[in-house]
């Protein structure tokens, strides 16, 4: 087999040629020896019909042998030869004995003509006999011509005329037609060739949708993959970019104070705070790491989650517990929402559903100022899942940023963000779809934010979330 593409078709198209010419030359080959043997036979029926007369006078002047030896004489210059069938039915020779098989099965009517075919000494012979008489009981009754059988060759020849021009006829057709499919199926598997070189340096543009449904399919695909990977070309060029917000000012601050330390600056009480300083940033780079390798654990499935009941009113009271001194000192209100009867105990991971409270509530106290409030609550969805969210009365999310919250690195305006990492939201989202849930944002009037999880009553089978893009430009 051809190792192109192309050469296959063309191999294909060949292949398909001949086999239909052997199939038309078998189907033409036995119409023609037909059509020739029934000339032949017809010939031969001529020729009994035009000595008839002659015959007939010869049985009643009682010289039978006498013209059928003349006429064989004759005949015999055309290659016809003649001979007399017995009331057997079997052929002979003038003067000899019987040869061949029977021909002639039944009675036939005085001036019949019989046709067919015969074997004598290996050779097949086409016949035509004229009935001379009915009686049986009377020799000879019939008379009988016979040439040989050459329908066969005479048909090959016909076919050895004919098949070439029809191969000639056929190439002529069937070449462009090849070489325009191959074409059409080749043409766009070269592109899709020459745009997969141009991946790694980012340079493949969408190719149009040419060929067969299944190239255009594949087509597509491609342009599919290649626009996945540009965008997360893209989304890795603004990991970076955030990162290196992230890291610079911790970076700085732990350099300058480090200086300071070292070349003596920092003296008395500053030396305090320089330590005390570097120690937070320290912290801070930390944390980031760690909710970054969160997040990859998540996404990989090697985080497992270990499943127990929970009840939400416990779950809401510990947190409030948890960040009530830290919401006193920026002086927040952090209050609980009974959820008495109407949100049902369910099956999770408390150490994800804690981490998902402490994160809302964590977000939420650095979006409200002095004075604010955030409210904790929960409440069935559907009697067939729970939602816990976080509400504040704080400036609330810029026009299109509640959409893009939950997105690594995604920072509204400096309003929501303080000193966390951009990755708080993220983890959420990330722990509500290992449970089967989700996580989703939105302002609420007159001014705020709703942040929350809905989660199954029982975990279902992880999918994997759709990922977020940030819009182009």
């Amino acid at each position: 087999m051809p190792g192109s593409l192309r050469g296959r078709l063309i191999s294909a198209f060949v292949g398909l040629t001949l086999v239909l010419l052997l199939v038309v030359g078998g189907t033409l080959f036995v119409v023609l020896r037909g059509l020739h043997a029934d000339a032949a036979t017809g010939t031969l029926g001529d020729v009994a019909g035009s000595i008839l007369p002659q015959v007939r006078q010869s049985l009643g002047s009682g010289n039978l042998r006498g013209t059928i030896e003349e006429v064989g004489t004759e005949l015999s210059a055309r290659g016809i030869e003649v001979m007399l069938i017995g009331t057997d039915g079997r052929l002979r020779p003038i003067g000899g004995l019987p040869v061949g098989e029977p021909i002639m099965q039944t009675d036939g009517t005085a001036g019949d003509t019989l046709r067919g075919s015969v074997v004598l000494d290996g050779q097949r012979y086409l016949y035509a006999a004229t009935v001379l008489r009915r009686n049986a009981a009377l020799a000879p009754r019939a008379v009988a011509f016979l040439a040989p059988d050459r329908s066969g060759a005479e048909a090959l020849a016909d076919l050895g005329r004919a098949i070439p021009v029809v191969t000639i006829v056929i190439l002529l057709v069937a070449a462009p037609l090849a070489w325009l499919i191959g074409r059409s199926v080749t043409r766009p598997l070269e592109r899709i060739a020459a745009a997969a070189g141009r991946l790694p340096v980012g340079q493949a543009d969408p190719l149009p949708l040419e060929g067969p449904s299944e190239v255009r399919e594949l087509t597509s695909t491609f342009n599919a993959m290649a626009g996945e990977l540009d965008a997360t070309r893209r989304q890795e060029a603004e990991l970076l970019a955030n990162l290196r917000h992230d890291l610079r000012t911790p970076l700085t601050v732990i350099s300058g104070f480090a200086t300071a330390l070292a070349d003596g600056t920092a003296v008395g009480d500053d030396v305090g705070r320089a330590l005390r300083a570097i120690q937070e940033e320290a912290g801070r780079l930390g944390r980031l790491v760690s909710e970054l390798g969160a997040i990859d654990r998540l996404r990989s499935g090697e985080a497992g989650l270990r499943p127990e009941p929970l009840d939400p009113a416990d779950l809401l009271g510990a947190t409030r517990e948890r960040f009530l001194s830290q919401a006193g000192a920026a002086g927040v209100d952090l209050e609980t929402i009974s959820p008495g009867a109407a949100a049902p105990s369910f099956v999770a991971d408390r150490l994800a559903v804690e981490r998902i409270l402490a994160n809302l509530v964590a977000n939420a106290l650095q979006a409200v100022p002095r004075g604010g409030h955030i409210w904790l609550a929960a409440e069935a969805i559907d009697s067939a899942a729970v939602g816990l969210t976080v509400t504040d009365d704080g400036p609330g999310f810029p026009p299109g940023a509640a959409s893009r919250a939950f997105e690594r690195f995604f920072r509204a305006d400096a309003t929501r963000s303080g000193s966390g990492s951009g990755l708080g939201l993220a983890i959420v989202e990330e722990l509500a779809v290992a449970h089967g849930g989700s996580a989703h944002a939105e302002n609420v009037a007159p001014h705020g934010a709703r942040v929350g999880v809905i989660l199954p009553l029982v975990p279902r089978p992880r999918t994997a979330p759709q990922p977020r893009t940030a819009p182009q430009p």
